[in-house]
């Protein structure tokens, strides 16, 4: 199952729980494994974090919020600090990380080494695109369903997206990333507008 409650807090659900960049959670202690792709507040949120964690729950995440995961009373052995391209197996998923990076914006730098993920689950592949412009390193992706940002701003608008998703040809795109800070409806409508009728667009926003 999956769901997007808002902005780019993404649940996967199975066999367990898989929550990424968790923001307006109602207390739940329900996640097996939580992905933080970068941590800027609309994405990495403390309070929203502890709603879900339990003492068991895992932590991917990037370098800078490492010391903000052992302080909010995660086990030291369940953190994983991040960078891109890296490959991890945890047996029920396995993940690599992909570059997330604004190229002609100042809001998220290549050098701060953020973070997409794909993740290999029940048999599925899905793309978590982070705030990113479309890049050309991530588009030998090969991915079921993606999770592209559209909002503009700070990350690909909605024309953008629907460009760097035909090149990706994922079977599903789930556009995210807007309609809190930046993006309407307007720009989910450019963006469904655009995108190649081969692929599936559903809009969990």
């Amino acid at each position: 199952m999956i769901s997007v409650n808002i902005q780019s807090s993404i649940l996967i659900s199975g066999n367990v729980k898989i929550y990424f960049d968790p923001i307006k959670m109602d207390k739940k202690y329900d996640a097996d494994y939580i992905f933080i792709t970068h941590s800027h507040y609309d994405h990495f949120f403390k309070e929203d974090i502890l709603n879900i964690k339990n003492d068991r729950t895992v932590i991917i995440c990037p370098y800078d919020v490492y010391d903000n995961c052992l302080e909010m009373g995660f086990k030291e052995s369940n953190v994983f600090k991040v960078k891109p391209y890296e490959e991890y197996n945890f047996g029920v998923i396995k993940f690599k990380t992909v570059p997330a990076y604004n190229v002609s914006k100042p809001f998220h730098p290549k050098e701060n080494n953020w973070v997409g993920y794909v993740i290999e689950f029940e048999g599925q592949t899905y793309y978590i695109a982070g705030d990113t412009d479309g890049l050309d390193e991530n588009l030998s992706i090969n991915v079921d369903t993606a999770f592209i940002p559209i909002g503009g701003t700070y990350t690909m608008d909605a024309l953008e997206a629907s460009e760097f998703v035909n090149k990706l040809k994922p079977k599903v795109v789930v556009p995210i990333h807007y309609g809190m800070v930046v993006g309407d409806e307007k720009d989910l409508n450019k963006f469904i507008e655009n995108v190649d009728s081969s692929i599936k667009v559903d809009v969990l926003l």
